[in-house]
């Protein structure tokens, strides 16, 4: 897309806050001509040499207007100063920018297309550092986020602390006379907040922030942490009266809000890169710690998943007798979150190198290292117990074994990319199967021979619940004593490569890491003539060893939804017969 010029000038201005700023002042406004907007720079009351410079260079350029302030405010109060002296001036939006040269001009351009498709959100940068950031600065900064994220009680604000960005002035204007903003370095996370409470939703740009090695920094270390702090405070008790209606909001249907799917997705990326990052910065033990609040947010929230997670776990509940390695007291829909949050962790430990295969135990582990010694291809069906991705990651760290993954694009591509970014290695051989045709299954067939793994999950039907109740989709099993859909498209599949076919699960029912391996069949077959049959037959197989791993390892269940949904039939001959036999 681009700018729609039409009365663009009419519309937007910048506004740059500026404290003895002279040096960079110039290359900034150098950067930002181009768009030929007025711009408004606001002279934090800055020493009488610096304000001299200050306003030769701004008398250089007819388009800038200067505003001096007699004594130093603080950043925000200029700001503050900047949008309104803008809305008295019939401007509808206020580019904010620093006067120190940090952001990328660049990116203005993407922030008022944002603007453009998002009229009455707050458009701002999203920070991406290169090696100049100082670490104690992204520390603070991920302390910040997860204070934002409890006093909004939300994820969707990525970053409070940048200070470039676009204002809707009215928004602005409005919440500017209701409410006292932080006019020094709390301010930028504060006015971002409180119109987020008011119901202005933020709206996030990826910019290059650098910090220039000979840059003049008035951040008092001592001060303004002190200053941040007591604004947290005040925004966490200033969330308690609002608790009820963010989190009706969190839930609310927005009629303007377009591409729901994608904007869920960037959400969970952020989130996940977030956690990734703090990972590496302090380790596992920090990475549990900040994870632990968003899992009770989610755990709280969900519903849906929360509903899933109890009527699964009371079905597990009526095997008990058969469970043996859990209490029965830990057997609840909190510890079934927290668990899928440690799994999370799991996953990026692997590809970063910190779980050894020496940490795992592997009951039948002579069977598996003989057939990394073949160097024969082999189909593992897997499923959503357990860590998949665990296996896949010991399997190429520490064997150089290749495991081909099939996955489903639009579930995983928030994962994919934070694991690529753990190690490049972790996508190199991800599959994707809303494509799967003919020429995939020729693919996956020219890996077998050469003596890579195709792994494929077992348990996931489509999301499309008509596709679901197709006959020549799904097949009914019994499974924790109902009867469940499971897909016909894995076993298929299994049949037509014409290799091995091996179960595997990667559990963690004790604290400690298991692999489970075992053969499932030598070369899966079916014939024309009882083909739906024998399909049946062989899904209740699978899903009976399925039901003996869920027992073994209740918590490690990551299908948070109505397993067994839509109206189950009566269990046919060919289930009753593999119940007999097992």
């Amino acid at each position: 897309m681009s700018i729609n010029t039409i009365n663009l000038s009419a519309n937007y201005c910048f506004v740059i806050p500026c404290y003895n700023h002279s040096h960079a002042l110039p290359k900034v406004l150098k950067s930002i001509e181009q768009y030929q907007l007025k711009c408004i720079v606001i002279d934090d009351g800055s020493s009488i040499e610096q304000a001299q410079k200050i306003k030769l260079i701004t008398d250089q350029y007819a388009w800038v207007i200067l505003i001096r302030l007699a004594t130093n405010q603080g950043k925000g109060a200029a700001v503050i100063n900047g949008l309104k002296y803008a809305y008295n001036q019939g401007y509808n939006y206020a580019v904010q920018i620093d006067a120190d040269g940090q952001h990328d001009s660049n990116s203005i351009t993407q922030l008022i297309e944002q603007s453009q498709l998002n009229p009455y959100s707050l458009i701002s940068g999203c920070p991406i550092y290169d090696s100049s950031v100082p670490k104690h600065r992204l520390i603070a900064r991920y302390i910040t986020h997860f204070w934002v994220w409890i006093e909004t009680l939300s994820l969707s604000i990525k970053d409070s602390m940048c200070g470039f960005r676009i204002y809707p002035l009215q928004a602005t204007n409005k919440l500017l006379r209701r409410c006292k903003i932080g006019k020094r370095m709390d301010f930028d996370t504060d006015i971002m907040v409180k119109l987020y409470w008011q119901g202005t939703n933020s709206v996030f740009v990826p910019t290059k922030v650098t910090y220039p090695e000979d840059g003049v920094s008035h951040f008092k270390a001592v001060k303004d942490n002190l200053l941040i702090s007591w604004m947290h405070t005040k925004l966490f008790f200033g969330m308690f009266p609002r608790m009820v209606s963010l989190i009706k909001r969190n839930f609310k249907k927005k009629k303007d809000q377009q591409h729901w799917s994608q904007i869920q997705e960037r959400k969970g990326l952020w989130g996940l890169r977030f956690i990734l990052k703090f990972y590496r910065l302090l380790g596992r033990r920090a990475a549990k710690a900040i994870m632990f609040p968003v899992i009770c947010y989610f755990w709280l929230t969900g519903k849906k998943q929360r509903q899933a997670s109890q009527q699964y776990l009371q079905r597990i509940k009526n095997h008990y007798d058969k469970i043996p390695f859990v209490e029965k007291k830990r057997l609840t829909s909190f510890n079934h979150f927290l668990r899928f949050g440690e799994a999370l962790l799991d996953k990026l430990a692997c590809w970063q190198g910190d779980i050894k295969i020496n940490d795992i135990y592997i009951p039948n582990n002579q069977e598996f290292l003989n057939l990394i010694d073949e160097k024969k291809g082999i189909v593992l069906i897997g499923s959503h117990l357990g860590d998949i991705e665990m296996c896949r990651a010991l399997a190429q760290l520490s064997h150089d074994v290749k495991i081909n993954a099939l996955v489903f694009n639009k579930n995983s591509s928030r994962f994919k990319q934070v694991l690529s970014e753990a190690n490049n290695a972790s996508t190199v051989n991800l599959i994707q199967v809303d494509t799967l045709g003919a020429d995939t299954a020729i693919m996956l067939k020219q890996k077998l021979d050469a003596g890579e793994w195709i792994a494929i999950v077992g348990d996931r039907t489509s999301t499309n619940p008509h596709q679901r109740m197709q006959e020549n989709a799904v097949s009914w099993a019994n499974f924790l004593g109902s009867p469940a859909p499971f897909p016909k498209g894995p076993f298929i599949l299994s049949s037509a490569l014409n290799a091995p076919v091996y179960l595997f699960w990667g559990l963690k029912p004790n604290g400690r890491f298991q692999i489970h391996f075992e053969l499932f069949s030598d070369n899966l077959k079916f014939s024309r003539k009882n083909r739906q049959a024998e399909i049946d037959l062989i899904i209740q197989k699978y899903a009976k060893r399925l039901e003996h791993y869920c027992l073994v390892s209740p918590l490690d269940w990551f299908n948070f939804y109505d397993f067994w949904d839509f109206n189950k039939p009566e269990l046919n001959e060919a289930t009753t017969k593999v119940d007999k036999n097992e």
